[in-house]
């Protein structure tokens, strides 16, 4: 896939999100990339603020810009999952676009960061909640993608706040191991100031 096809459904994706008038930015891989980590992504995840959200009004302004669901009834899907799981009908970029309810991403979401990025200015979230997002998610990459953002971001991440965050995610999955994960990191990057 050439990067000016990738370019393309993000710009769509963009367009759409903002016309829909409801707060977002983009996650996932994207948003490590434009937070200066070198890595490789196949689609674009976004998060949108769900509060009245009307999801058949969102899908149609996904697909005035040419964004359609990727399967069966993917505004029901939505509903149930709070991801819509569409793509770029012309590159065939798979997009996901989660509805964002938890009092965390919706902090994130009204703190994001404007970035240049491939000539467009795009939301992402701060280094310090892209932090915590990959650390809930927990997979392979999402630990990998969390220490360099730490290596890279040192000065600017409050670890008193990610262990905070991390701490109500752990209480309610009652699972240490995303705390435990952290302390690995940083003992690793001896990165962040409390």
């Amino acid at each position: 896939m050439s990067q000016n096809v990738f370019h393309d459904a993000l710009a769509a994706l963009g367009r759409a999100l903002d016309s829909a008038g409801r707060p977002w930015m983009i996650i996932g891989g994207l948003a490590v990339i434009a937070h200066g980590v070198p890595r490789t992504t196949i689609d674009v995840d976004a998060t949108v603020s769900a509060g009245l959200v009307d999801v058949d009004a969102l899908l149609a302004a996904l697909s005035a810009e040419g964004i359609t669901g990727r399967i069966p009834d993917a505004a029901g899907f939505a509903r149930e999952h709070q991801v819509l799981l569409v793509e770029h009908r012309q590159s065939g970029v798979p997009l996901d676009v989660t509805l964002a309810w938890l009092p965390f991403e919706l902090e994130a979401i009204g703190h994001a960061v404007r970035v240049p990025f491939a000539g467009m200015s795009l939301p992402v979230p701060r280094a310090e909640d892209l932090v915590i997002y990959k650390l809930v998610a927990a997979r392979a990459r999402d630990v990998d993608d969390a220490e360099r953002l730490l290596l890279l971001h040192a000065g600017h991440v409050d670890i008193g706040r990610v262990r905070r965050v991390l701490e109500e995610f752990c209480q309610v999955l009652e699972d240490q191991s995303r705390l435990e994960q952290l302390d690995r990191l940083i003992a690793r990057t001896k990165g962040g100031a409390d």
